[in-house]
């Protein structure tokens, strides 16, 4: 049972209105299910919303929308949204743009429309990584957030030190629009115990998507302290390491359910508490290398030709970091330089979030990479992956997110600089 603050209980008697009255009513029986004795307030500057996307089908969405705009139940704090799903420089044929705009994302702009009414943070706001500086919603660290979007709910919990449960898309739009979330699992400390140790002992720094894919694989929703990974990290969190951690975290969260992670010696919470953090019954995963093989080697391909020449490649889910890009730059010309190719093999697309991509276009990398035949892109992959026709397509990647969700082919960042500037398969 759920106990309300005589404000709270205000709410949910109509103070504010009925629309405010059963948003709150919804958030009470949600904590309710989970166990959940209070509602605590959301205390960050923004927040982020999962749901990007004008899909036809989400008649329903579009009306809950409407009522809480009409009645001015209107977001607490401005908000970032997840990647919009549809760019004309994403290579697509008519087919399926027609099927993207009218079977598909034909209310992307009404949408959008109605984002912006409700509270999003700007235009171009539309991103999985929110959290990047050039974005701006970076939450700091004890912030209670109400968000949903998993590779930033994993980041924001691990990386930065935030409090925020795995919410579906609805539930953190009535967290930021009522203004408190219910208190239960990643929010409080016990719930922040870790249930797992992994110790990693491969001869060279890990892939992180592939070690992430790992981890959550064998823990599923469960919280893991990771040893040893700081002797290929370090122990500070700067630009490398977070990068890492932002593909690392997003693999644990989509090949499992992770929405929290400590890495020993580097995360905030692991430096200031240690193996404090471990509660003491937690079991013991050993990642080497022959495991990261066993793992990669159980993904199963699902192109109806196993060996079809790959015809799309997407780099970028979640989104690639501004100092990615630059680094991918240099990749790429050396491989093409290595190769004696001039433009990438494969119709090749980086996605990063607007924000990043017009800071990237200032620096001297951009046309170097526009030179090389790739392609820069604000779009969801996923997205792009729902369409049938793309389904079909043979889509190599080196995301595990993406990988999980569609039918595209995972390879290491190795395997596809070289399928990108060489050929094979």
């Amino acid at each position: 049972m759920i106990k309300l603050t005589p404000q709270q209980q205000a709410i949910l008697d109509g103070a504010q209105g009925e629309t405010m009255s059963k948003v709150m009513k919804t958030l009470v029986r949600y904590g309710e299910v989970f166990g959940a004795t209070e509602l605590v307030p959301v205390t960050s500057k923004h927040n982020h919303l999962v749901t990007s996307f004008g899909l036809k089908a989400l008649g329903p969405v579009y009306s809950l929308m409407d009522q809480l705009i009409e009645a001015g139940a209107l977001s607490q704090q401005t908000f970032s949204a997840d990647p919009r799903p549809l760019d004309k420089n994403v290579p697509s044929n008519l087919v399926q743009n027609l099927i993207f705009n009218k079977f598909m994302y034909s209310k992307q702009d009404f949408y959008e429309d109605q984002l912006q009414k409700l509270g999003l943070m700007e235009k171009d706001a539309f991103t999985c990584t929110c959290y990047m500086d050039e974005v701006g919603n970076k939450p700091a660290k004890g912030e209670v957030l109400s968000w949903s979007e998993s590779s930033a709910v994993v980041y924001a919990n691990s990386v930065l030190g935030a409090r925020c449960n795995r919410n579906s898309g609805i539930i953190d739009l009535m967290g930021s629009v009522v203004g408190y979330v219910p208190y239960f699992g990643l929010l409080t400390d016990e719930g922040r115990k870790a249930t797992w140790i992994i110790e990693v002992k491969t001869t060279k720094k890990p892939e992180a998507q592939l070690l992430g894919s790992a981890i959550g694989m064998k823990v599923m929703e469960d919280v893991p302290y990771i040893k040893g990974l700081d002797q290929w990290l370090g122990q500070e969190l700067n630009d490398a390491a977070c990068t890492y951690l932002k593909d690392m975290g997003a693999a644990t969260a989509s090949n499992g359910a992770v929405g929290l992670y400590h890495v020993d010696k580097l995360t905030p919470e692991a430096k200031e508490l240690g193996e404090d953090l471990i509660c003491p019954d937690a079991r013991t995963y050993v990642i080497d290398d022959a495991e990261l093989k066993r793992v990669y080697d159980s993904y199963p391909v699902i192109w109806a030709k196993k060996d079809a020449t790959p015809k799309l490649c997407f780099m970028g889910c979640p989104h690639m970091s501004l100092q990615q890009l630059k680094d991918w730059t240099v990749r790429v010309e050396e491989g093409l330089k290595r190769s004696g190719a001039r433009k990438v093999t494969i119709p090749t697309v980086f996605t990063a979030a607007p924000a990043v991509l017009k800071a990237f276009e200032e620096t001297e990398y951009a046309p170097r990479l526009k030179a090389t035949g790739v392609i820069t892109s604000y779009i969801c992959p996923l997205m792009y992956m729902n369409n049938p026709l793309s389904g079909k397509m043979p889509v190599i990647t080196s995301s595990n997110k993406l990988r999980t969700y569609t039918t595209a082919r995972y390879y290491t960042d190795d395997e596809i600089l070289l399928q990108i500037t060489k050929g094979g398969k």
